[in-house]
């Protein structure tokens, strides 16, 4: 079995000030947007379209603002709305964790509203121009998870080889075991147990990372380096994101404040589906609007 490095979570000391890789993961999410985004701007498309850098970087300023505080509400209200209503005051304490992709998401969109609104542009225009920019900060962010060693994934088969010890899962294995007792006899996890107190997990983190960063890149990247229909890449991101999520989720542990929710799916599961759909609908009606809207009109 494979044992997490259980890595410092802090990467820079500077005496009372701690500089944390999660928030240099957030810092290098934001590089590499800003660099697909240069990138993107040589495709002759694309700046047949008016984009220049300085749209990246005002752009920037609102997907950041966007990211922040929707992954903080979305966190607040998707995942803990009951600690919250009597804990108000920690709503702000967010170094101390607790941010909701969902509710990121649904930020950034509002944030691309304003900006397009701001710029004059359609909002397809601009999530069309923003969706791959997108994955490469997804996976910065889940490597964050998995350097915290955090959001770790369903026990395994010890002798699966990407079955791994997560050191801070020590009290969840503990409860876990108690609940299964039908898969500890099957696995001998009561001995691995008391050998390592701790439990063979999926390192869903990386998984994510595979999914929801590398492949979902690819696949936009590639889908947008010709002209599509107003709206297909935005379609396109939906439906991938959706579905490597919704994917990701069987392997990844529930939240121990909500487990599995209806028809045996996590909360991830669930606020995933409406966007795999919505990006369905999205991409049957930008095909269709396309066919029967002139190009130059389009």
């Amino acid at each position: 079995m494979l044992i997490h490095p259980n890595f410092d979570p802090v990467a820079i000391h500077l005496g009372p000030l701690a500089v944390r890789w999660y928030g240099l993961m957030y810092l290098v999410a934001f590089i590499s947007a800003i660099v697909i985004g240069r990138l993107r701007l040589r495709l002759p498309y694309v700046a047949a379209q008016g984009w220049n850098a300085k749209d990246i970087d005002d752009m920037l300023f609102y997907g950041v603002l966007g990211t922040i505080l929707g992954g903080r509400i979305g966190y607040v209200v998707f995942y803990k709305a009951s600690y919250y209503a009597t804990h108000p005051l920690d709503i702000f304490k967010v170094w101390e964790g607790g941010m909701s992709f969902h509710g990121g998401f649904l930020g950034v969109t509002l944030a691309m509203v304003l900006f397009a609104y701001q710029r004059r542009r359609t909002w397809l225009q601009v999530t069309d121009f923003v969706a791959p920019m997108v994955p490469l900060g997804l996976a910065a962010g889940r490597l964050g998870n998995f350097i915290n060693g955090e959001l770790w994934g369903r026990v395994t088969d010890p002798s699966a080889p990407w079955a791994m010890l997560f050191q801070h899962s020590t009290n969840d294995d503990a409860v876990w075991l108690a609940k299964n007792p039908q898969l500890d006899a099957k696995w001998h996890l009561t001995e691995i147990f008391q050998r390592y107190q701790m439990l063979p997990r999926h390192p869903s983190q990386l998984y994510e990372i595979a999914l929801e960063g590398i492949v979902l890149f690819i696949v936009i990247w590639t889908f947008s380096r010709k002209p599509r229909p107003m709206g297909a890449v935005s379609a396109l991101f939906l439906i991938g994101y959706g579905l490597a999520r919704f994917t990701v989720e069987f392997a990844r542990e529930p939240d121990d404040y909500l487990g599995l929710l209806a028809l045996g799916l996590s909360m991830g599961q669930w606020l995933s589906l409406p966007m795999i759909i919505a990006g369905i609908v999205m991409m049957v009606w930008a095909y269709k609007r396309h066919r029967r809207v002139p190009a130059n009109a389009a």
